[in-house]
This record gives structure tokens, sequence and C-alpha cells, in this order.
């Protein structure tokens, strides 16, 4: 079943792609004048405040995953492009829930990562290696955007010259749907669905054959209580985890380094004289610069816990980017601080038993790749010419940098 999906511009009528880069003005506005808030439009519940967000998110008694609307956009509405009833985690409740994302959570466990760290490295190593010294780098093509890629090429223990194909594929699935194209979009959407399918289907059948060391590999090895995924479901959950794992990413980091050049021009120096700040330097960045986090739910019962009347069936979206910027949790929360004592608090991957499965994986990523690039690159700078307007494109998390020009000097 498709779920009738909710357009968020109709709710922030955001004028220009920069505006939703970074919405703090937004944000800042309706948490002083309109932090629970309903959008006759779209009739829904919008809430910005941290205690409000983390209540919609955590109390799954009273907010349920399941519903007829939603927020999201993910995948083709053809065969090869639906995610498995197994695997669908964010449109479900407990019990199944939990099954689903034991079943899921084998490609993440804590022991995956130790072994992943190092494969990780090189390729974050490489990367940089191969940046020409003393020149003008594009941030976003030369490490932001192929680094999530390749390291997902690699869990799934494919070749990593088809890495490229990975990018390609995630840009048009995980497109939101605009209301003025969305038959074009969906188009592209079903065909790069179907070529994935059929990239990804005989690998996987070869890897069932002569399992390795690969999230494909554990996916198929894995039973909970006599469910196991077959190799059909175990292209198809690839699918949800590829785009999980590398436009966040990808966006994330190229946030990053836009922030490191126009939010705080003393943060390089300060982060490469002590690499022991990268972690907290990450953790602000998820707090502050990534955006648009958000999440959406149905009232299971009638209930007033956010302080109005909320009927059964109605849809809440809880602003997890705004409420990173509530200042009853956060100290100047719209100053950039990597020193902030609280900020592994954010919601940018959500709270409670739908927390983002992938967070371990993408800080793991985060850290690796700015650490790699502070202990190469002596010193960075910003290119005057460059137009913030014209170089970002709509991504699942927003609007996403396409092109970041920097100098670097090694």
């Amino acid at each position: 079943m498709y779920k009738e999906l909710i357009s968020l511009q109709d709710i922030t009528k955001f004028q220009t792609r920069s505006e939703e880069f970074f919405p703090l003005d937004w944000y800042k506005k309706m948490l002083s004048n309109d932090p629970v808030y309903f959008h006759k439009e779209t009739d829904t519940w919008n809430v910005f405040r941290y205690d409000d967000v983390k209540q919609v998110l955590s109390n799954h008694e009273i907010f349920s995953n399941e519903g007829s609307r939603t927020t999201v956009t993910v995948g083709a509405k053809n065969k090869e492009g639906t995610a498995s009833s197994k695997i669908m985690i964010s449109s479900m409740d407990s019990p199944q829930h939990q099954k689903s994302r034991t079943l899921l959570s084998a490609a993440f466990t804590p022991r995956s990562l130790v072994n992943w760290e190092p494969r990780i490295r090189q390729i974050a190593n490489k990367l940089v290696d191969d940046m020409e010294a003393n020149a003008i780098v594009d941030i976003v093509q030369a490490l932001a955007g192929p680094l999530p890629c390749m390291v997902m090429a690699d869990l799934f223990g494919v070749p990593s010259k088809d890495s490229f194909l990975f990018k390609n594929w995630v840009d048009i699935l995980f497109q939101p749907n605009i209301k003025e194209n969305k038959d074009e979009i969906e188009y592209k959407k079903q065909s790069a669905a179907k070529e994935y399918y059929q990239y990804l289907y005989p690998i996987v059948v070869q890897k069932k054959l002569n399992p390795s060391d690969d999230i494909i590999s554990d996916l198929l090895k894995v039973e909970i209580e006599g469910e196991r995924f077959t190799e059909d479901e175990v292209v198809r959950t690839t699918m949800l985890l590829l785009g999980a794992g590398v436009e966040t990413t990808s966006h994330t980091l190229s946030s990053t380094f836009y922030s490191l050049l126009y939010d705080d021009n003393t943060l390089y120096e300060q982060l490469r004289n002590d690499l022991e700040l990268v972690p907290k330097a990450v953790e602000e960045m998820l707090r502050y610069r990534f955006q648009i986090s958000k999440r959406h739910r149905t009232v299971k019962e009638d209930n007033n816990i956010l302080g109005i009347e909320l009927k059964k069936g109605d849809v809440v979206i809880a602003w997890m980017s705004a409420a990173n910027m509530d200042e009853n949790m956060f100290e100047n929360p719209y100053v950039l601080d990597i020193h902030r004592n609280n900020n592994k608090k954010h919601l940018t991957f959500g709270n409670g038993p739908h927390f983002c499965l992938g967070a371990p994986l993408a800080r793991l990523e985060m850290n690796i790749a700015l650490t790699a690039f502070l202990q190469k690159i002596s010193r960075i700078e910003p290119m005057e010419s460059f137009d913030l307007e014209n170089n970002l494109t709509t991504s699942a998390p927003g609007q996403s940098l396409i092109h970041l020009p920097l100098k670097i000097y090694k």
C-alpha cells in the first residue's frame, strides 16, 4: 500500500535553496512563536521544542509509526523499488518492529564496526592523497560524495569500481517527490530501481553460495525466530541501507566543510592542532549543520500530552533539527561550538526505539574522513566567487551541496 505523501514544502514555504539549506530563522520563529503548530493545508501538527520532539519520537504508546500518510519518499513504485515488508521498520510498531530491527541489525554489529574501521580509513586516506597539493579542490566531488559510496560498495562486498553506480542510483531513488514533476521523478526512480536490482541480484545469489565478510553475507545468514531474508529481500534491503548510508553521510560531510569555511574559519586550525577534538566537532556538526531532520508519527488515541487536544489519527511531524536549536536544552544554540558539553544530546538520529541503526557507521565515517583530511591538509581557504544558491540540489536530507570548491595546502 502506497501512503499519501505530506508536502513539507507547503509547511515550510522556503523561498530559496539557501534558506532551506540552513533554516535557522524559521526554526527560531517557530520555537518562539509556534512551538506546537497546526498546519491546516496539510492537516498536520508540527512540534519544534526539544522535549516535545523527544516525546513524539519515543512515546510509542501514544505516537505510532504506522499510518496512511507519510513525509518520506523511499524507493520506487515498482516491484524492484519496493522495500520488503520485513524491513520497513520506519513504518512499524512493536512487537514486529523489534523483530524486524533485529534482523536488520545483523548488518551493524559492534564487531562489524571494529572490522570496518581500517577499511574505511584506507578509503579516506586514498581520497585525500589523490588531491592535488596547493590546488583548488571540489570537496563534494573529491571526498564527501565518493567516500560513502566507496565505503558501502566495500561493505556490501561488490567491486569498488562500481561505487559510482551506487551514487547515481541513490541520487535518483531517494530524491523527494516534488509536486511539479512527480511523474517524471517516479519514472526515473523505477528505472533506477530496476537497474539496481538487475545489478545486485546475481551478486547476492553468488554470496549465498560463497559467503564472505560483508553486509550481504551477514543478511543472508541471519535468522530470528525462524525468519530469514530471501535473496530478493536482501537486494531490496540493501537498497534501503544504501540510501541511508550514502546520502545522509555525504550531506553531513559536505556541510561540515562548508561550516569550516564559512561559519568559523578559525575552527580548522583548532582541530588540526588537536585531533582529539574531532569527535566533538562531528557531534556539533550533526547538531548544528544537519538540515532538515524530521520524523512523522500518527496519534494512536486522543490525548493532550503536548498541551493541545490531539485526536486519534492526527499526524504529528517532529522537527528534530529545530529541537537541536532549543535554548532550553542547548546554551546559545545558534552558535557553532565544538566545546559544547552536551552536543551529543542532539536528536538528528532520532530517539527511542526507532533511533537510526546506521548512526554508529555515520559517526565512524565522519570521524575518519575529517581526521584523514586534517592530518594531510595544513590549511584550507574559501573561494570568493562561490555562490551557495547555485550549488545546492534537492535531496532526501533537504538541500545538499553539489559543489564546494576550496583551496587546499598540503
